[in-house]
């Protein structure tokens, strides 16, 4: 359930209880019936107007559609998410994060940050290497069959066919003057890749997720980006429960 969705909802009690409050009392009942309708959707207002507080500005649930983030989330587990912490700093290497991406969807994508603004970054014969460093992944089902170089003030992919730039159309790639070096992840960019990374659509193919502002470029070039927030818990089922 959305935030907007629960607000509806609450709209609608609030509203019903509105209407028993200015509805006549019929005579020989003593308003007992509309007293006791209001001792129960009371309860319910509160709480809803909690509950949305709650999901818009600290915490919330999100249900796993699709096996890109395996084998670390698993297809219908359910996470909570942390919408506080990105209050205060931004993403750490290795995070797992929900956010809208840069290519039209009706729901947020859950993806792992690799790189992050200023990063050097490439994926060569399979091992991610930031800053020239290689990333021990333990976290991944199999290593990428695909290499991966930010250069040129832009994204190549090759998949053994040649090297193809990111088509800014297509995807997220901010255009020259955004950038502070050529061959480095563009300032409120990031990379982010599903653990399952040859099932997973990720950076390697429509480019850079974005902290905030508006996506410079592709499908939804113009509108909001941002981060939802960090996923921290597996709650359910009972057997995958973890933190992460």
């Amino acid at each position: 359930m959305t935030p907007y969705e629960l607000l509806l909802i609450v709209a609608v009690i609030t509203a019903a209880r509105a209407v028993l409050s200015l509805r006549p009392v019929v005579a020989g009942t003593s308003g007992r019936s509309t007293a006791i309708a209001r001792e129960f959707l009371d309860p319910f207002i509160i709480a809803g107007l909690a509950a949305w507080v709650l999901i818009t500005f600290v915490a919330r649930t999100y249900y796993i559609p699709s096996g890109s983030m395996l084998p670390t989330l698993q297809i219908h587990d359910v996470l909570l998410v942390d919408k506080f912490e990105y209050r205060f700093h931004r993403p750490n290497e290795g995070d797992v994060v929900v956010f809208p991406p840069p290519v039209p969807t009706p729901d947020d994508f859950i993806k792992r940050v690799i790189g992050r603004p200023g990063d050097r970054m490439r994926v060569a014969d399979g091992t991610v290497y930031i800053n020239g460093i290689a990333l021990h992944e333990p976290y991944v089902a199999e290593k990428p069959s695909y290499n991966l170089e930010i250069r040129d003030y832009g994204v190549a992919v090759n998949y053994g066919t040649g090297w193809e730039r990111i088509d800014p159309n297509s995807g997220n790639v901010p255009p020259k003057s955004s950038w502070s070096a050529p061959d480095r992840i563009p300032p409120h960019c990031y990379i982010m890749l599903g653990d399952n990374r040859n099932d997973s659509e990720d950076s390697h193919i429509w480019g850079f997720a974005q902290d905030g502002g508006r996506f410079a470029t592709g499908p939804r070039g113009g509108t909001p980006a941002g981060f939802t927030g960090r996923a921290f818990l597996i709650f359910w089922p009972p057997s995958q429960a973890k933190i992460l």
